[in-house]
């Protein structure tokens, strides 16, 4: 059988000490698999190429996988967020992220296990006419959600509930208000979940969701919505489990998967061997499930959740002195 190979993009700021990071402990792991190694961001502007080089899309278009580390979008007219860029390119409709708690993070609570699936292509997302008048006090954005982008990301949703043994359902809306757009995506959510009678379906509007949210959220297993409501949906849920840090996120459509820690590339602290590395590794263990690699991803997961229990080499953001080799190392060990 030969190798999987995945595409591997460091990425900008911190990006390239966590991959570093990422890839020791894959290795440590026994996944054997063969990394392809890609630019993109700043690093391919200072080689004076495109923001995202032909060679990197090609690299994904042959993998059909990638682990990607966080990138910088220039501040500039007309350039846009790279991971948008990245999601059009290759229709990565389906927008995962978990939220979990872990002894040893200090947080509020102790029994979250829940999962934020956002559409990742449609809504506020989609860009579309988005002006500014010549006088520039009036601007505009269309909002687009079609039946076909809702009912595959739903369908997504529920299907991932029941391979996971997960029972509950929460569709996020706001068709009290958006009754067209929002009103679209419930009444879509309303055909498929009859196709899912095991599953246990609630309705809740965005306000009220963000505040069950920080009152009871170890009520709700599985939460799906649309792109801008899962865009700030999922931030608040990392809140809750310890941060940014520990947040891990998979982008994935029909034809390739894009893996990736979803805070930004902290270029104030690049280089300096101090980033957590932990978000981009847990990636890699939602890409290790992808590729069926399900034993070394739950491994990956026990020495992570060993590391921090014991509070061993923990990385500043965590509550320790390590640098990002020292916990990196730590967890190597537990493996």
């Amino acid at each position: 059988m030969s190798k999987q190979i995945i595409t591997v993009i460091p990425g900008d700021g911190i990006g390239p000490e966590i991959t570093e990071a990422s890839l020791r402990v894959l290795d440590a792991a026994g996944c054997d698999l063969g990394y392809d190694i890609q630019i993109a961001g700043l690093q391919a502007i200072q080689e004076g190429l495109e923001l995202i080089p032909e060679a990197t899309l090609e690299s994904i278009r042959a993998n059909s996988i990638a682990l990607k580390g966080p990138l910088t979008t220039p501040i500039g007219k007309g350039f846009t967020s790279l991971n948008v860029l990245l999601r059009k390119e290759f229709e990565l409709y389906a927008n995962v992220r978990p939220a979990i708690t872990r002894k040893g993070i200090k947080s509020r609570y102790s029994n979250i296990d829940l999962i934020t699936v956002r559409e990742n292509m449609e809504g506020m997302y989609s860009q579309e006419k988005q002006t500014v008048s010549d006088d520039g006090e009036r601007a505009e954005s269309l909002s687009v959600i079609t039946r076909e982008g809702a009912t595959r990301i739903l369908r997504y949703a529920y299907d991932m509930a029941k391979r996971q043994s997960r029972k509950r359902i929460a569709v996020v809306h706001k068709a009290n208000i958006l009754k067209a757009t929002s009103g679209l995506f419930l009444e879509v959510s309303r055909d498929i979940r009859e196709e899912y009678p095991e599953i246990e379906t609630t309705e809740l509007i965005v306000d009220n969701m963000c505040m069950q949210l920080v009152t009871r959220p170890e009520q709700f297993d599985v939460i799906v919505t649309t792109n801008l409501f899962g865009d700030i949906i999922s931030d608040l849920c990392a809140g809750l489990v310890g941060g940014l840090g520990m947040a891990p996120g998979a982008n994935i459509g029909d034809e390739a998967a894009i893996f990736e820690a979803v805070h930004g590339s902290a270029p104030d602290i690049a280089g300096k061997g101090i980033a957590n590395p932990i978000a981009l590794i847990l990636a890699a263990t939602m890409m290790l499930d992808q590729l069926g690699l399900v034993g070394q991803a739950r491994n990956i997961r026990n020495a992570i959740d060993e590391v921090i229990d014991h509070g061993d080499r923990l990385t500043a953001d965590l509550g320790g002195v390590g640098t990002t080799r020292e916990i990196t190392d730590s967890i190597i060990d537990r493996l």
